[in-house]
């Protein structure tokens, strides 16, 4: 009987450990000022002043992953706009870096550039990894939704790419953030 008892009480700290929110979610999105792809600095503020964000961090311009990222992002822009967002990406990558990948593959949302990693810092997404048994410091793929009240509503961390612009979708629609 205790031991039922026990299993039970781990299987509902599982559960709620699973279902918990991340720890951002419901606080103030950090704000920052960071350059897009023409040297145009951008505010959080001003994107939230426009409309709902979906800020997505991304490790580098160019490669597999990140191309497969924002080119979905990219087909799927429409539907994240009629669910009353916005899209823009993130990464450490230098404004001149963001033009060429932004020509190349016709981006139609900003990439902003934080080559300092203040902002990554800021919103937990520079972190150790590990690839083949070595340590590294690098951004974490991690999308957060932003209301237009700047305030975090959910987050998406360890991003799988495949699927994720429409699970960003359906997020959109279930937080009912509004346009």
């Amino acid at each position: 009987m205790k031991k039922t008892a026990s299993r039970q009480n781990l299987s509902k700290r599982s559960a709620h450990a699973e279902s918990s929110p991340h720890p951002m979610e419901g606080k103030p999105a950090p704000d920052f000022e960071l350059p897009d792809a023409n040297g145009t600095v951008t505010k959080l503020h001003d994107l939230t002043a426009k409309g709902n964000v979906v800020l997505y961090f991304y490790p580098k311009d160019m490669t597999p992953g990140c191309t497969r990222e924002a080119c979905d992002f990219r087909d799927n822009l429409k539907r994240v706009q009629a669910a009353g967002a916005q899209v823009v990406g993130i990464s450490a990558d230098p404004p001149q870096a963001h033009q060429k990948f932004a020509s190349k593959y016709d981006l139609n949302f900003p990439l902003l550039s934080d080559t300092d990693k203040r902002v990554l810092k800021a919103y937990g997404v520079f972190k150790t990894k590990s690839l083949y048994g070595r340590e590294f410091m690098g951004i974490e793929r991690t999308t957060f939704l932003i209301d237009r009240h700047g305030t975090i509503r959910k987050v998406f961390p360890k991003v799988k790419v495949d699927g994720h612009a429409d699970a960003v979708v359906e997020a959109l629609k279930t937080l009912a953030l509004g346009g």
